[in-house]
């Protein structure tokens, strides 16, 4: 266990009083989640001169900059909103999009599962809006790399700009591109189709994997999950599973704590495979 010596308190632990403060309050140019009483929430990033218009009133970015986060504000009509830094789950929910998003339950399990970190080479196909692209980035920060495949134009513009909000768009590589003409990666890490049907892609994805490199992928229907399992069995791919993550939140007051009337049941299922040598599984003991 590291042991450290000394020290004179949180200032010689932190740095001087003055960064430390800094750290606590919002800064021109951050992000910052505004969450109200009726559970309504803006996300902005705070600029000079700007403004945020509610239904409550209006707030004055340069009223905020400089508020301690995690305090009080109040638009010009008194109404208050929380002043916090955005979660990851914040932002993905709330990227403007143009088709559907990988929900952050799915995001999370995908990148343990598919052992995604720092320094990671990552190749996805199906950009969409760039939530899972953003995470890949975040994840993989900051030596390593995503290259996201889609063939939409207009799709890989709006996923520049929610990368760029996001501030991860220097580790992200947008390629418009069909993936049926193949992957310009080799020695990825692990791949990830979001497409509606990767059947037709796994010798792309394989030539464009490391070996014993990880393959995912997530499909709504089962029987384009069939489809894939019986594509994945002539493939040189191994240690094949499909899961499927449900989640249920709970209503957080204590004198009727339960859970809520309501919970995503599906949204899709997760695929997940390695990438083997060709012939590797061919012969059983």
């Amino acid at each position: 266990m590291a042991r450290i010596k000394g020290g004179t308190g949180p200032t010689e632990a932190g740095g001087s009083t003055t960064a430390q403060d800094d750290i606590n309050r919002a800064q021109m140019g951050q992000l910052v989640l505004l969450h109200g009483r009726d559970r309504k929430s803006f996300i902005v990033r705070l600029e000079g001169g700007g403004r945020v218009q509610t239904h409550h009133g209006v707030l004055l970015h340069d009223d905020l900059i400089g508020e301690p986060l995690g305090g009080v504000v109040r638009t010009h009509l008194g109404y208050r909103y929380y002043l916090l830094i955005p979660s990851r789950d914040d932002l993905l929910r709330t990227i403007r999009r143009a088709t559907q998003i990988l929900y952050p339950k799915d995001i999370g399990y995908i990148l343990v599962k598919m052992s995604i970190g720092p320094g990671s080479l990552v190749v996805e196909a199906g950009t969409g809006s760039g939530a899972l692209a953003a995470a890949l980035a975040s994840a993989v920060a900051p030596t390593g790399r995503v290259a996201s495949y889609d063939v939409r134009a207009d799709v890989l513009k709006l996923a520049e700009r929610n990368l760029e909000r996001m501030g991860v768009a220097d580790i992200v590589t947008l390629k418009e591109r069909d993936i049926a003409d193949g992957f310009d990666e080799r020695g990825a890490d692990a791949l990830f189709l979001d497409v509606p049907a990767p059947w037709h892609y796994l010798a792309q994805s394989h030539a464009a994997l490391r070996g014993s490199g990880f393959l995912g992928a997530i499909l709504p229907t089962s029987n384009q999950v069939i489809e894939l399992l019986k594509a994945l069995e002539r493939a040189p791919f191994g240690f094949v599973e499909v899961e499927e993550v449900l989640l249920r939140s709970y209503k957080v007051v204590p004198a009727r704590f339960r859970p809520d009337d309501r919970m995503v049941g599906h949204t899709g299922y997760l695929i997940f495979a390695r990438a083997l040598v060709a012939g590797a599984g061919d012969e059983e003991e």
